[in-house]
């Protein structure tokens, strides 16, 4: 545990950095800008950042297997030509709302893109209640929406052997658990499998490592923790420099290093003096576990 190395390696901050997903081929960190509205690719190789801007609001940004990426952004879910830096319309959701736009989302073992709504905010991590939905764009572009009166769609994974699907609705502190289905998509008997205790912050992003144990982000808790969804139990807490901590991949060599996007969204001038890195990513290595390849939208 001594040897836990945190470093900040993206210095660019983001407003509310989101939705990191590590690109094998090209040793690049993806991830949004949600209030900046930009999509960035971090080389990890040459230190360059590469961005583009967006339309609207950015949740999350996955690849594509056929090249590109896939994005909610505002209430859509589009496809991004990164040569072109364009974008196009898939499919629209939350058509029968008007104060909704997409947030954190991720592929499944199978190509589906998972992603799910909230209300906009009224000030960070203030939103109105019960707006959102979870949804899922298939490889033949449908849309499903698995259920509704979600207050602030974030964090998802799903376990190694794909037969549990792991979900946060962050103001409920939780993290709940549902069967899953790989060959339909479904997910059934919810259930929670860590409430998250009062210092430890806000459930946000979170990612599963190869040994079926959640790293969770835990905005305005400058930490990531580990939890086992078996027993209910912390495993382990990782401090960051920065309070708002959003979510988190792994990637690197080998999949050992754990990335931490961050926001600064919201912060006065003093508390930016004293978190100069805040919206900063930040590399954690010497954790000792390895995460999973990101999967690609097969749509």
């Amino acid at each position: 545990m001594s040897n836990i190395k945190v470093e900040c390696v993206v210095k660019e901050p983001s407003e509310i950095g989101e939705s990191p997903v590590w690109e094998e081929k090209d040793s690049t960190l993806l991830y949004v800008d949600i209030y900046g509205l930009r999509i960035s690719r971090w080389s990890s190789l040459t230190n360059q950042i590469e961005s583009m801007p967006t339309e609207a609001y950015v949740g999350c940004v996955v690849p594509r297997r056929s090249g590109g990426y896939i994005i909610g952004e505002g209430t859509r879910f589009a496809a991004v030509d990164w040569q072109k830096r364009s974008i196009t319309t898939i499919k629209h959701v939350d058509t029968d709302k008007g104060n909704t736009r997409f947030n954190d989302g991720k592929v499944d073992p199978a190509g589906r893109f998972f992603a799910g709504t909230m209300g906009i905010e009224v000030r960070p991590a203030v939103v109105e209640m019960k707006q959102g939905s979870l949804y899922s764009l298939h490889p033949d572009h449908s849309v499903v929406r698995h259920f509704d009166q979600v207050d602030l769609s974030n964090g998802l994974d799903w376990s190694p052997d794909h037969r549990f699907f792991y979900y946060i609705d962050s103001l409920k502190y939780t993290v709940d658990a549902f069967d899953y289905d790989i060959q339909t998509g479904g997910i059934s008997n919810r259930r929670m499998v860590y409430r998250l205790e009062k210092d430890e912050g806000i459930p946000d992003g979170m990612c599963i490592d190869a040994e079926g144990k959640l790293w969770v982000a835990c905005y305005s808790g400058a930490r990531v923790i580990r939890i086992d969804p078996q027993t209910g139990t912390r495993l382990q807490t990782v401090k960051l420099p920065a309070a708002k901590t959003t979510s988190c991949c792994f990637g690197g060599k080998d999949y050992t290093d754990l990335y931490v996007t961050s926001a600064y969204k919201g912060m006065d001038e003093e508390s930016r003096a004293q978190q100069p890195e805040a919206g900063c990513i930040f590399r954690v290595s010497g954790l000792g576990v390895k995460g999973i390849p990101s999967y690609a939208f097969a749509g």
